[in-house]
């Protein structure tokens, strides 16, 4: 059975960083990473879809079904093909991409820890913690630079569902971590390889991740 890790937290905390740090971290091919983003519903696709008042910041926006579907198939040795999202268009783009099987699944997203099916998959549960403000910035930044939106938007949207999403799903789903791993770096990009290491070394430190990193 596959070791599944999830790493959870704000959005701007830092989880992908971290959840790419670990991938590295092992040996080649022991891990793959599953993004939550992939698992967004085809929301282009809905009656009436509008994206300037969809709640893209609520676990209904995800389809975790077929995540919990594509999981238990990774945790027993199969692969699956996620689907791939577009945030520009919205929907889901034709095909998908293949996960091959590996000893260790990291799942990032800010949800994973919200549906009570989907949580009790994980052997290993992670929340980052990392100041608001900082996760504000990363995200108009990435907002900006990745999907091509004003920071009026940014900002509409951030006060519209961000913030109010993050309280009152995904900073309670702490209560669901194993342990809390703070980034107090208040760095606005992750691009220290140090800090990413001593973000990384709490996890990699577990006892069911000890047999990939014994030489």
């Amino acid at each position: 059975m596959a070791i599944l890790i999830a790493i959870t937290g704000g959005s701007g905390s830092g989880k992908s960083t971290l959840a790419e740090a670990l991938v590295s971290s092992l040996p080649d091919g022991a891990a793959v990473l599953v993004r939550e983003d992939s698992y967004y519903k085809d929301a282009a696709a809905l009656p009436g879809f509008d994206p300037a008042t969809f709640d893209f910041d609520d676990v209904a926006a995800r389809d975790h079904a077929l995540m919990i579907t594509d999981l238990k198939a990774l945790k027993s040795g199969r692969g699956v093909t996620a689907p791939v999202y577009s945030f520009i268009h919205h929907g889901r783009e034709p095909g998908g991409e293949p996960i091959p099987p590996a000893e260790v699944v990291i799942v990032e997203g800010t949800h994973v820890l919200c549906t009570p099916e989907l949580t009790a998959l994980f052997d290993i549960r992670v929340f980052v913690d990392t100041p608001a403000d900082i996760r504000f910035i990363r995200r108009l930044l990435r907002d900006q630079s990745e999907r091509g939106r004003s920071a009026d938007s940014v900002v509409a949207q951030y006060l519209a569902t961000v913030r109010p999403g993050h309280e009152r799903l995904t900073e309670p789903s702490r209560t669901h971590a194993d342990f809390i791993v703070a980034d107090a770096t208040a760095a606005v990009r992750l691009e220290d390889p140090q800090a990413v290491v001593r973000l990384a070394a709490p996890v990699l430190a577990h006892p069911l991740l000890a047999p990939f990193l014994t030489d």
